[in-house]
């Protein structure tokens, strides 16, 4: 039996590259976003906030890239599980802290491996998750 011991994270240029191609997009569609990049624990690994973007859109960027990276798949994806779900975990899971349950937070996934997320918001939620698609592109990443 083989036991994995080294886990991928993402490196501080990546981030880099991910919130500058994703602020990139965002201007293209002339839109003012935030956007956070957090690492496989969830934390913050890169930020940039579009001069103009909602100050409350902080916030929820990072929730948006913590809850992606914890759950491993896009925020948008929330909505196809709702309806399968009590009511109970509905409102439960609505009233945690620092999780966003709509569009614009991705997994940064390299090799199968999740290593981190990018959360976007100041647009709407398709575009939010456009911007960070673009994001990933720039580093050769997927979802």
């Amino acid at each position: 039996m083989r036991i994995k011991i080294a886990q991928a994270n993402i490196h501080w240029e990546a981030a880099h590259a991910i919130v500058g191609a994703a602020v990139e997009k965002a201007q293209s569609m002339q839109r003012r976003v935030n956007v956070t990049v957090v690492d496989r624990g969830g934390h913050l690994a890169a930020f940039l906030r579009m001069p103009g973007a909602p100050f409350h859109s902080i916030d929820v960027a990072r929730d948006k890239a913590y809850t992606a990276v914890s759950f491993g798949f896009a925020t948008s994806g929330w909505a196809k599980l709702m309806p399968g779900f009590s009511d109970g975990v509905r409102i439960g899971l609505g009233g945690r802290k620092g999780l966003a349950m709509f569009g614009g937070g991705v997994p940064i996934e390299v090799g199968g491996e999740v290593i981190g997320a990018v959360g976007v918001s100041g647009a709407s939620e398709s575009e939010d998750e456009e911007i960070a698609l673009a994001g990933l592109a720039a580093i050769g990443a997927g979802t």
